[in-house]
């Protein structure tokens, strides 16, 4: 019968780099918790302001909606073409990233949308989408 004369090692767990990756985070939070209180240490007197502007949200899109008729409407109001640039043109004053939706009905000829969209774009407006629906399967 023959005898086994290699020994078997056992796996052992070598915890050596485990120790130094903690003793590293510990440096690091210790040096983190120390320049916080340095920046706690100074005063300062911030100046006041009286005429600010307080921050404001950005605007809601635009909508505009163009019906079968042709009628173009925003926010309930009739509006012609030029009516409707000089309106996007002051509100791209306002706000310089200013955002518009077109709305179209679906059985509205083709040209009257492209009509707005040409105004929207003469306004300098960059910011533009047109508005759609999804429909089911069955629908055409």
């Amino acid at each position: 019968m023959p005898l086994k004369t290699d020994t078997v090692e056992e796996p052992s767990l070598n915890l050596t780099p485990m120790i130094d990756v903690v003793f590293l985070l510990i440096i690091f939070f210790m040096v983190g918790t120390q320049i916080t209180q340095m920046e706690r240490q100074y005063e300062v007197d911030l100046p006041t302001v009286s005429d600010a502007r307080p921050l404001t949200a950005m605007p809601d899109e635009i909508a505009i909606n163009v019906k079968t008729d042709g009628v173009i409407t925003v926010n309930g109001k009739a509006r012609t073409l030029e009516e409707l640039q000089s309106d996007l043109v002051a509100a791209k004053e306002n706000f310089a990233e200013q955002g518009v939706v077109i709305r179209g009905e679906k059985d509205l000829p083709y040209q009257d949308v492209m009509n707005v969209l040409s105004v929207v774009v003469q306004s300098g407006i960059k910011s533009y989408s047109l508005a759609y629906r999804l429909g089911s399967e069955g629908e055409g």
